[in-house]
């Protein structure tokens, strides 16, 4: 997708040096084609991000899971669901890309 933004970018430029005017659908073309790539850009960011801060919530609390589960193992269940909560916000980041 960045690789489509950044050829549009190249024609516009390419365009505007030789000194020619895009015709109105080129233009419109050119526009389309930014927003669908910056749309699909914004998305893998705002995944990437959940997954990160998933990521880093999940070795706090892996950590501390193992470390209760050592001194009692009564607390599986428990731990277990603690574990895989900041894994439903990579899922949640996921559902609002396709419904985006």
């Amino acid at each position: 997708m960045i690789e489509t933004l950044l050829d549009a970018t190249v024609l516009l430029q390419a365009a505007e040096q030789a000194g020619q005017g895009l015709s109105d659908e080129a233009a419109q073309s050119i526009a389309e084609t930014d927003r669908e790539a910056l749309t699909g850009a914004a998305a893998a960011v705002g995944v990437g991000l959940a997954a990160l801060a998933s990521g880093y919530a999940e070795r706090g609390i892996g950590s501390a899971a193992v470390g209760a589960m050592a001194e009692d193992s009564m607390g599986l269940g428990r731990a277990l669901l603690m574990t895989v909560l900041p894994e439903t916000l990579v899922i949640f980041a996921i559902v609002v890309i396709f419904l985006v």
